[in-house]
């Protein structure tokens, strides 16, 4: 079977690397319990509810209520959102109520009535049983000396520790009887003091219910198995468990938002059965580096919903060097009842090829349909669109019931996804995957600038970087990056650009080709300038070789990698049936492969598909059910029938949308969107529309859509701004707010930006207020959205923005488009 990727980067190795699925060897039910985070969630809506619900979270990590480590975070806080969205359970950060880090050590009779108010409070909640006290958090670190190599300071302080731990345990079970605990959670693993931890904890009866350490080295893709291995033999010795294990703090930076990497990390949690959460190095709210803004998918996201859409059986995985740094890794699952098996790989570059063995015919038959698709890099805040297939093929069993999948050009920081499927009648279709080309900014022509390594293993805590280089310092009069590139045909191309900005304001640089007139490229802010974003803009090129040079404008940015890929039409995704979510028990039906190749899905009364439908900014898309009979499509809280075939226009928010099928009796195979975000019918409103009351004012602003915001709003019951609309119909709209704010609170951490949210309430009508949250949008001069769904009535209406407790954001100007657009 030939399925050739496009080739990228240094020259494939002669003899391609080999990865060994065996689908005979299970390992267990599908956990998902290394997709959690430590302060992935910031507030109630950070992030939102379309991007958490599909990565069914099994676990997070937050800090209690008030807690002055950092601005938010709260647990009981963010439980809302996590919990309305499926999440699992919350890791309490108990030390975190303290400001400073490390955290101030102000005694343990200090530490006490605080961790009583921290589980008077938990216990109150409804959810009470879904959290899970921390009660130290890197003690070894922190107040105690446990790692040293004198031995009698050791047991001093390991005495000293063992009876605060007794102490703040059994002051925990005094208020909370049920409560689960969990630790000690070491900086890493260290089996002396597991040892003499384990021993004491049991015959003192305060032995904690989940054991937890950290594993934040690069050593540890390579060290965890056997720190794993020592942890089972040693409780299997002292007559311990098995404890339930969350590694509640694992990986590098270089590795967040990077799906080649995460899935080395994922894939041995998962092959351990244990449970597990990113590490919080930059920002809160943004699922550790993988949701971009509030609601958009990342690279990594998309890898981490992969994750998410495993059922079955994890089944043996054999990678060609088990527990090494860097190299090709994976994970996969067979599920019989869905007749289906994935195969998540990456971490390395080359060719490779998946040998999937066992292969049972009495579920798949004698051929199956491969299906791969990619996910790339787009940085920690760059957009990355619904994974491209990039090929589809069937092939016969082998007669020792094997199947061979070729992957060719791997690219080191992707992740890629195979699905097997039966093969059944009928040919798919075949994939049309674009030219496309990538070009590093270090190894361009480079003019006063400088070339930095960043995200290397030696310097694991850096910043990742597409070759582990970029160009900064592009900060002089003439400074300029010349991209020497070779197309193989006239037309338009997509130029995305991975690039910093740390300016503060909106930064540009001039785009030429070949020595033309230059165009401004305007690049939003970012936390700093190696925190890489994509931006996305098009050119138009001639077949043949060309200059494409980006030219220092108003403001340095950091350049890291230029994509360019031939367009031949607006977007389009084709999001199969068989492998969205479900609700009920539909059916799958691969006698046909026809179509995405992967079968259909046969939906009847009770049944429920959902699909995460990308959306690259907020406007009008087409939609078009591939379905044997009509079917219903529900999405911001409107449902409209879809006829099979025929094209609907929907309007979609900029990033993930949730869109929910249901049908008496439908056999789907896709739902097709395509588009660019149409504004064609969009209601507008600029911030000088709005009537003002209070402290509001319009503030005059060069970055702002019409040169103008609504600032200082809120902080009292009376500053107020009222938009009034006119609705041309009655029913349900999206409402895009185009906001800006940069609150922050320093509290003088190494690694994290405390950056904070702001809420304002929305008044439609005659409704009641709804409070909704706005995250940080890294500078007072760059514009976000978040979209709203509301229902107007026929005529004027009005809308209302306030906050009489604190300051709402600043708005540039709002924005209605009715869910259901007219064709």
């Amino acid at each position: 079977m030939a399925v050739t990727l496009p080739a990228s980067g240094p020259a494939a190795a002669a003899d391609p690397q080999r990865l060994t699925v065996d689908l005979a060897a299970p390992e267990g039910p599908v956990m998902l319990g290394a997709n959690g985070a430590l302060y992935g969630l910031s507030d109630d809506g950070v992030p939102s509810d379309a991007v958490l619900e599909p990565l069914k979270l099994t676990s997070i990590s937050q800090k209690p209520d008030g807690g002055a480590q950092h601005p938010n975070g709260d647990a009981l806080t963010v439980s809302r959102s996590f919990f309305r969205n499926g999440g699992g359970e919350i890791n309490v950060m108990m030390q975190d109520v303290y400001a400073k880090w490390p955290y101030e050590n102000l005694g343990i009779d200090d530490y006490l009535p605080r961790v009583d108010k921290i589980v008077k409070e938990i216990s109150a909640d409804p959810n009470s049983d879904r959290f899970v006290y921390i009660p130290f958090n890197e003690p070894d670190f922190i107040w105690y000396k446990l790692n040293g190599s004198d031995q009698a300071e050791y047991e001093a302080e390991r005495d000293r520790f063992l009876a605060h731990w007794k102490t703040v345990c059994q002051r925990i079970r005094a208020i909370d009887p049920d409560a689960v605990i969990a630790g000690p959670n070491e900086t890493g693993y260290y089996p002396r003091f597991l040892r003499d931890f384990l021993t004491f904890a049991e015959r003192e009866n305060v032995l904690p219910q989940i054991m937890t350490w950290h594993e934040l080295s690069s050593g540890s893709l390579r060290d965890f198995q056997g720190h794993y291995d020592n942890y089972r033999a040693l409780e299997r010795e002292l007559g311990i468990g098995p404890l339930k294990i969350n590694i509640n703090e694992y990986a590098n930076r270089r590795d967040l938002s990077v799906p080649g990497q995460l899935v080395q990390w994922v894939s041995m949690f998962e092959r351990n059965k244990v449970y597990a959460n990113q590490a919080y190095w930059d920002a809160a709210g943004n699922m550790d580096g993988n949701v971009v803004r509030s609601s958009i998918p990342n690279g990594g996201w998309w890898f981490f919903r992969w994750y998410a859409g495993l059922t079955g059986d994890t089944v043996r995985v054999t990678p060609p060097q088990p527990n090494t740094i860097d190299t090709l890794q994976g994970l996969a699952a067979l599920d019989t009842s869905r007749r289906q098996a994935q195969v998540l790989l990456g971490g390395s570059a080359g060719d490779a090829d998946v040998v999937v063995r066992h292969v049972p015919r009495s579920v798949f038959g004698c051929q199956v349909t491969a299906t791969v698709a990619e996910a790339g890099w787009s940085g920690y805040e760059g957009q990355h669109a619904a994974p491209r297939v990039v090929a589809r093929t069937k092939v016969r069993v082998a007669e020792d019931g094997s199947v061979t999948v070729p992957l060719r050009g791997l690219r080191k920081m992707s992740a890629y996804r195979i699905v097997l499927t039966p093969g059944g009648t009928g040919t798919p279709a075949a994939v049309a995957t674009p030219w496309t080309a990538s070009y590093e900014a270090e190894e361009a022509a480079i003019t006063d600038g400088k070339v930095y390594t960043q995200g290397t293993v030696s310097n694991a805590n850096g910043y990742a970087a597409s070759g582990t280089k970029d160009v900064g310092s592009l900060d002089q009069a003439g400074s300029k990056v010349d991209f020497t590139v070779t197309v193989p045909r006239d037309g338009t191309y997509d130029l995305a650009i991975l690039y910093g900005n740390q300016s503060g304001v909106p930064a540009t640089q001039k785009l030429s080709v070949d020595g033309g007139a230059p165009v401004a490229v305007t690049y939003p802010s970012t936390e700093n300038w190696t925190y890489r974003a994509k931006r996305d803009v098009t050119v138009e090129l001639t077949a043949g070789t060309h200059l494409l040079t980006l030219a220092k404008g108003d403001a340095q940015v950091t350049l890291d990698r230029v994509d360019l890929t031939a367009r031949s039409g607006p977007p389009a995704a084709s999001y199969e049936a068989t492998l969205a979510d479900i609700g009920g028990r539909p059916s799958y039906d691969y006698s046909s492969s026809a179509g995405v190749g992967t079968g259909a899905l046969v939906l009847r009364p009770g049944d429920k598909a959902v699909f995460d439908v990308y959306a690259p900014r907020d406007g009008y898309y087409t939609v078009v059910s591939r379905a044997s009979a009509a079917v219903r499509l529900a999405v911001h809280g409107e449902s409209v029938t879809a006829a099979p075939g025929r094209a609907l226009r929907l309007y979609l928010a900029a990033g993930n949308n949730r869109v929910a099928m249901t049908a008496p009796h439908a056999s789907v195979r896709s739902l097709d969107v395509s588009g660019d975000g149409s504004t064609t019918g969009v209601l507008s409103y600029e911030a000088a529309s709005a009537a003002l009351a209070g402290g509001a004012e319009l503030v005059n602003s060069s970055y702002a859509s019409a040169g103008s915001y609504v600032g200082w709003l809120g902080n009292g019951a009376s500053s107020t701004a009222a938009f009034t609309v006119d609705a041309p119909e009655a029913g349900r709209y999206l409402l895009v707010v185009h906001y800006a704010h940069n609150d922050r609170r320093d509290n003088g951490h190494a690694y994290n930006t405390d950056i904070m949210s702001r809420t304002a309430d929305i008044t439609v009508g005659s409704a009641a207020p709804r409070k909704v949250t706005f995250k940080n949008t890294w500078s007072w001069d760059d514009y976000w959205t978040v979209a709203v769904p509301v229902d107007l009535e026929s005529g004027a209406s009005k809308v209302t923005f306030g906050n009489k407790s604190a300051w709402a954001p600043n708005i540039d100007r709002i924005e209605l488009g009715r869910v259901v657009g007219r064709p």
